[in-house]
C-alpha cells in the first residue's frame, strides 16, 4: 500500500523522523540503565527534539541547506561544551553519545532524500552497532595482531589484487589466466575464512559435532585427519566418527556453493547429486550416534580445531601453483582422451588436493560439456572421500576402524552409483 495516497508525504517523513529518533534515544536509555539521568548526555526525549530540530531547520530552506547546516554547527558546539564537562567531571571519555546525537540530526535529511531502505538500513545499524559494544570488546580481546593482519590481508587481496590482475591466459601452453587464478584463492579462502572466524570466536570451545560441521567448510580433509587423531588421543570413539561423516557431508555443500559462484548451469546440474551424498552423510553421521554405548557429542568438547590460517601466503602460492598445474594436466588429457578422459582424470586427481581441480574445471572455457565438467566434479569428490577414508582409518585407535571403514564406504559406494546414474541420465 503507498501511504502517499492517503497521507501527506510531509506528515509521513515527521512521523519517520520522530519515530527514528526516538527509538535511537531509547537505545541510549536501554544502554545506560545503571546510570542517573543528570550523568548522561540525552536520552529518548533528548534524541527526539534533536531529530525533530534538524526536520524544522531542513524544512526552512532545503536548497542550500543554510538553516540545517548552521543548525548542525550550533548543535555540534554545545555537544563539545557538554564532552568537555564530562570529562571534567566524571572522568568519561565515551563519545558515542554526541555522536549518535549529530547523526540523529541528519536523519531529516535522509528522510527526504534517500530510499527508505537505506534510511531504516541505517536506523538498524546504529541500533544494533550501539548494543554490541560488549561483543566487539569480547571480540578484541579474543583476537590477536595476527586477526587484524589477516583481515587487511583478505582485503588487500579481494579489492586490491584480484581487479589489477590480466584476464588474458598466462601463455599460450597455460591456460589459465592469472585473474583466474587469483579469483579461485579469494573464493576458497574466503570461504574457509568464514569458517574459521566462526570456529574461533563464536564457538571457540565447541561440541564435536559442530566442530565436523564447520571444519567441513573449512576443510574436510584437515577436519577428517585432526578429528581421527583426537579420536585415538582421547578415546571419543564414536563422537568422533560422527563428526567425521559430518564433515565429509559438508563437502557437498561447500563444492556446490562455489559451483553456483563460478558456474552457475554447472552448480544446477549438482544440486541433486550433492544435496543426495550430503543427506547420506548426515544420515550416517546421526546413525553412527544410536550405537550402544554412545555419549551425548555436545558433552566432548573440542577447544581448537589447530586450522591453520586460510590467508597464508604459503597456502595461496602452493594453491597456485596445484591450480596451474592441474589446469596443464587437465588440458593435455582433453585434448589426448578427450572429455571422457577428463572425467577420468577427476579419480586420480581426487586422490590429492580437490579444490584447484575443481575450480579450474569450473572456471574452463575449452569446449568440455557442462555434464561433462559435473561429473568430473562428482567422481574428484568420490575418489577424495577413498583417500579421506585411508587417512582416517591410519589414525583412528583400533576399536573404531570398522565402524568408520564400513560408513565410509557406504558413502563412497553411493557416490559411485550416483556416478554412473548421473552419467546415464545426462549423456
Amino acid at each position: 500500500m503507498d501511504l502517499e495516497n492517503y497521507l501527506p508525504a510531509e506528515i509521513i517523513n515527521f512521523v519517520f523522523v520522530l519515530l527514528f529518533s526516538l527509538l535511537i534515544g531509547m537505545g541510549q536509555r536501554r544502554h545506560h540503565l545503571k546510570q542517573e539521568d543528570n550523568e548522561l548526555f540525552g536520552t529518548d526525549r533528548t534524541f527526539a527534539f534533536i531529530g525533530l530540530l534538524g526536520y524544522v531547520l531542513y524544512l526552512f530552506d532545503q536548497v542550500s541547506h543554510i538553516p540545517f547546516l548552521i543548525g548542525f554547527a550550533i548543535l555540534g558546539l554545545l555537544i563539545s561544551v557538554q564532552y568537555f564537562q564530562k570529562i571534567k567531571l566524571l572522568k568519561d571519555f565515551g563519545l558515542t553519545s554526541s555522536v549518535l546525537a549529530l547523526l540523529t540530526f541528519c536523519l531529516p535529511i535522509m528522510v527526504y532524500t534517500q530510499p527508505i531502505w537505506l534510511v531504516l538500513s541505517f536506523v538498524v545499524a546504529i541500533l544494533i552497532l550501539t548494543e554490541m559494544k560488549s561483543t566487539f570488546r569480547t571480540i578484541s580481546e579474543k583476537a590477536s595482531q595476527e586477526e587484524f593482519t589477516t583481515l587487511a590481508k583478505f582485503i588487500a587481496f579481494a579489492g586490491i589484487i584480484l581487479p589489477l590482475l590480466p584476464t588474458s591466459d598466462l601463455a599460450e601452453f597455460i591456460p589459465v589466466s592469472a585473474y583466474q587464478i587469483w579469483l579461485a584463492i579469494v573464493v576458497v579462502s574466503g570461504v574457509s575464512y568464514v569458517s574459521y572466524l566462526i570456529k574461533k570466536f563464536v564457538f571457540p570451545k565447541s561440541g564435536i559435532l559442530l566442530t565436523g560441521f564447520l571444519g567441513g567448510i573449512y576443510s574436510s580433509t584437515a577436519t577428517t585427519i585432526i578429528l581421527a587423531r583426537r579420536e585415538k588421543a582421547e578415546r571419543t570413539g564414536i563422537q568422533s566418527i560422527s563428526a567425521i561423516l559430518l564433515a565429509n557431508g559438508m563437502m557437498y555443500l561447500r563444492v556446490l556453493v562455489l559451483a553456483f559462484v563460478f558456474n552457475g548451469a554447472i552448480g544446477k546440474l549438482l544440486v541433486v547429486p550433492f544435496l543426495f551424498q550430503f543427506f547420506i552423510a548426515f544420515g550416517l553421521s546421526r546413525l553412527v550416534l544410536r550405537k550402544p554405548g554412545s555419549d551425548d557429542p555436545d558433552h566432548a568438547v573440542i577447544d581448537s580445531l589447530d586450522t591453520k590460517n586460510p590467508l597464508e601466503l604459503k597456502t595461496a602460492t602452493i594453491f597456485g601453483v596445484l591450480f596451474v598445474g592441474f589446469g596443464l594436466i587437465t588440458q593435455f588429457v582433453m585434448e589426448q582422451y578427450g572429455s571422457s578422459g577428463v572425467a577420468g582424470l577427476a579419480f586420480v586427481v581426487g586422490l590429492f588436493d580437490v579444490d584447484p581441480f575443481l575450480l579450474y574445471l569450473l572456471q574452463q572455457n575449452s569446449g568440455l560439456l557442462s555434464m561433462m565438467v559435473a561429473l568430473a566434479v562428482i567422481n574428484a569428490t568420490n575418489s577424495n572421500n577413498v583417500m579421506k577414508m585411508i587417512y582416517a582409518w591410519g589414525l583412528v585407535s583400533k576399536t573404531s576402524r570398522k565402524v568408520l571403514m564400513m560408513n565410509f564406504l557406504v558413502l563412497i559406494v553411493s557416490g559411485l552409483i550416483l556416478s554412473v546414474v548421473f552419467y546415464y541420465i545426462y549423456r
